[in-house]
């Protein structure tokens, strides 16, 4: 695979595999098809069956693996990060997200064009269905609620390039430079909003997100956040972690001034989960959120003594809108 994954403007393609080999295989593909190849692809196995990838070696020679116990999403990305210190973008990629041959080409591409964006988003459709859009970059809204824009609307509603609040990291190109300056993924969100902290932590920085339309991957992925049928896994890290964003990104004024509104949202949602048979589900997110706000608020505390947006600036950006 080195002879053949060079170029693609010093890109890192990082795939985080857990019980996901049978899909694997299919997003491997996809990138070995790509016009504009990545100098790496950096695969790490956060768990799945004895023998599973036994075919990388084989059939993607010089892919770089790395078989970890489960570390989360969070941290098994930087710890692929951490190995790509070659490259000039890190580029995140499901193993349930299948790119089209030129997706990396455009995101490199918007690259050239806007030399001073440093975050970039893709146009996911659904792998089942690729007239329905699964995303067009993350929303963020004012009561800390956040979803994938368009998600399930038909792809005639496509939104076009422009600015996002950030990208769903599912497929998602970041200037290492921008990672290094905010540390990264917060591993101790595990998984699940880790990537609306990251975005939220970098616009705060002043590193901008730009979605590129053309930019296209289809996705499988999981259930959508506000879905009665959602795991207990999903909804407690989900909603767990959606509480700590808020805390420790909402800058200045407009911490106190939405903090009415993030209260009631959760205690709507906690009413919301229990009559669907989620109570303790959704009661032990909260109480688990609050036992550790003492840390959050001390990385609040640190985060916005170097923040380089004015909370007037980031009103720009949120959505004061229901989910759509």
């Amino acid at each position: 695979m080195n002879s053949e994954y060079v170029g693609g403007g010093s890109a890192a393609i990082v795939i985080v595999n857990y019980y996901s080999a049978h899909l694997l295989r299919r997003t491997l593909q996809c990138v070995r098809d790509q016009k504009v190849q990545p100098q790496q692809v950096i695969v790490v196995n956060n768990g799945d069956e004895p023998g599973a990838l036994d075919f990388l070696p084989q059939d993607y020679p010089g892919c770089i693996l790395f078989e970890q116990k489960n570390l989360g999403f969070a941290a098994a990305n930087n710890l692929a990060m951490g190995q790509s210190q070659k490259c000039r973008w890190v580029v995140l990629l499901n193993p349930d997200a299948f790119p089209n041959p030129d997706w990396l080409q455009n995101l490199i591409h918007s690259a050239s064009l806007n030399p001073s964006v440093d975050v970039f988003s893709s146009h996911l459709v659904m792998a089942g269905n690729t007239q329905l859009i699964d995303g067009d970059g993350d929303q963020y809204h004012f009561s800390g609620l956040a979803w994938r824009l368009n998600h399930g609307r038909p792809i005639e509603e496509r939104r076009s390039t422009g600015t996002a609040f950030s990208p769903c990291a599912a497929a998602a190109m970041y200037s290492r430079e921008a990672l290094a300056a905010v540390g990264g993924f917060d591993e101790s969100f595990f998984c699940y909003f880790e990537d609306v902290d990251l975005g939220f932590r970098l616009r705060l920085k002043g590193y901008q997100c730009l979605h590129v339309s053309d930019a296209v991957a289809s996705h499988v992925g999981g259930s959508s956040s506000s879905s009665p049928e959602l795991s207990d896994f999903a909804l407690y890290y989900g909603h767990r972690n959606l509480v700590w964003t808020f805390v420790k990104n909402m800058p200045g004024y407009l911490f106190w001034l939405f903090l009415p509104v993030h209260l009631t949202m959760n205690i709507v949602t906690i009413f919301w989960f229990a009559f669907r048979g989620k109570g303790r589900v959704i009661v032990r997110a909260k109480i688990d959120a609050l036992k550790r706000l003492p840390e959050v608020w001390a990385q609040r505390q640190q985060i916005q003594a170097t923040r380089k947006i004015s909370p007037t600036e980031l009103l720009k950006v949120l959505s004061f809108w229901p989910r759509r």
